[in-house]
């Protein structure tokens, strides 16, 4: 069987240049349509846990005006963009 030849970094360095820029322009283009940067539900993770719903922390599924309030703060977002 014969060894495996490997091209030398200089050579393999305009592909990996070119797959970063690919990224780098999705990801800028997924950012400026809003997909970061926007939490979709900014409760807290900690209040979704048995332990959180033992203190009866609240949610938007369990307590209508923390719903009212997470959706009112979503469409000031929305409108500041």
């Amino acid at each position: 069987m014969a060894a495996r030849t490997t091209k030398p970094s200089s050579e393999a360095a305009p592909a990996a240049d070119e797959a970063v820029q690919v990224v780098q322009d999705a990801t800028a283009r997924a950012q400026a349509l809003g997909f970061f940067g926007v939490e979709a539900d900014p409760t807290p993770n900690s209040n979704y846990t048995v332990a959180g719903a033992l203190e009866g922390a609240p949610t938007p599924e369990t307590d209508l005006d923390h719903g009212r309030g997470v959706r009112h703060q979503l469409d000031e977002t929305a409108r500041q963009r």
